[in-house]
């Protein structure tokens, strides 16, 4: 199968610089509706209309530039603090003396807090910090002297947009880990499915050459030794980890959310869409020594499930071959239950001894940890063992209808 990865970019910014574009339009026309009802108190109205006329044809045209970081340039930024921090000094010019004492809105009004916030969405709350000082600046020369309502206002401006500034930064380092955590999170589901198609493959291949050589003996037993010393380092290699860099830690660092999606493909083409019947994929394992009980009506399950679910069931009937004895008998009992379906393997072998599959776990053999629980927990199911002392083994699969899993939503 080739294994491809889509990859969606999310950013927790981009509601931000939405919402700074809804701000700046509704500001700009709440400023110039404040110049109309308050125009009596412009001496100079003139000066006043072609600052709003300045400032409407400058809003409407630098909308894509509030849009998103990469086309919101220290250029642009720079630009619009200055027509901001120009309204704030004009007001003096074409306003009477009632309109500063009475302390009315400035020309730009709150038009020019969108511009200390495209600072602080741009840069984090050092750029804001920079930004709100020339607004404060320009507003104490406008009003003369520290008034109490003034000083307020620069207060509140320079707090809320540091504020602002820092919950930016700390989205964008939240961003960087939850990446970084996906990224992990996808390394090892592709480790896990790499060492369970290799245990059921390469490793009980070198495991069979090891022990027949063994028996053979002469140069066929130098290859069995060989065989199994490569076996040993493929499983340390397998239960080590195989980790690798993907196309997520290079979205990571742009402070993107990366979802990553698996979505497998046979080489000749899709995945067939249909759901498989799962007594078709579990006839073949039926033999003199294996006995299949399943429902007289088919058992559909979507594709992914049905063919992890029937080699969980053949890692589950290797286990039995090999720890249980050639002799051994063996049972498959599938159950069609109305949300799930559930898969009994069960043999009449000794059993397996108390604490020998954490201690075969530390060895490298995997066999049950990800070829059987591996595969039952990617769809969202579950593996139960029972092993009573010389009582055989159980092993219970479950599987829900609708998987919830990871390998079920490929």
């Amino acid at each position: 199968m080739v294994k491809q990865v889509r990859v969606m970019r999310m950013s927790v910014e981009q509601p931000l610089w939405r919402a700074l574009t809804g701000y700046r339009v509704l500001t700009m026309l709440y400023a110039v509706g404040l110049f109309a009802t308050a125009y009596d108190e412009f001496d100079r109205p003139g000066i006043a209309i072609a600052y709003y006329v300045v400032l409407c044809v400058w809003t409407f045209a630098t909308l894509p530039r509030v849009q998103n970081a990469a086309a919101c340039t220290k250029r642009f930024l720079a630009a619009d603090l200055a027509i901001a921090v120009t309204g704030i000094v004009l007001t003096p010019l074409v306003v009477n003396d009632h309109h500063i004492d009475s302390g009315g809105p400035t020309l730009p009004s709150i038009w020019t807090a969108g511009s200390v916030l495209a600072f602080a969405i741009k840069g984090g709350w050092r750029w804001a910090a920079l930004a709100s000082t020339p607004v404060a600046a320009a507003n104490l020369f406008e009003r003369g002297h520290p008034a109490r309502d003034t000083v307020h206002n620069v207060i509140l401006v320079w707090v809320a947009s540091i504020a602002i500034g820092y919950v930016v930064e700390v989205a964008r380092a939240s961003e960087r880990t939850l990446a970084r955590a996906l990224e992990i999170e996808a390394a090892t589901r592709e480790r896990e499915r790499l060492a369970r198609d290799i245990h059921d493959s390469v490793l009980q291949v070198l495991a069979m050459v090891q022990r027949r050589g063994a028996v053979m003996g002469g140069e066929a037993a130098e290859l069995g030794r060989m065989a199994g010393e490569q076996e040993v380092a493929l499983r340390t290699l397998v239960s080590g980890g195989l980790t690798s860099v993907s196309r997520v830690s290079r979205d990571a660092a742009q402070g993107a959310v990366v979802h990553v999606i698996d979505d497998e493909r046979d080489d000749d083409g899709p995945v067939d869409d249909g759901p498989l019947d799962l007594r078709a994929l579990l006839a073949p394992y039926a033999s003199a020594k294996v006995s299949l009980v399943e429902p007289g009506a088919p058992v559909p399950l979507p594709p992914p499930a049905a063919r992890e679910l029937a080699a969980a069931v053949g890692a589950a009937l290797d286990n039995v071959h090999r720890h249980a004895g050639e002799h051994a008998r063996a049972w498959i009992l599938v159950e069609d239950e109305p949300d799930e379906v559930i898969v009994t393997v069960r043999d009449d072998g000794p059993g397996i001894p108390e604490g020998r599959l954490a201690q075969a776990e530390g060895e490298g053999r995997l066999g049950v940890a990800l070829s059987i629980r591996g595969r039952l927990r990617d769809l969202g199911g579950s593996a139960e063992l029972i092993s009573p002392p010389g009582q055989g083994t159980e092993v219970e699969l479950k599987v829900p209808k609708v998987s919830r899993g990871k390998a079920g939503q490929r």
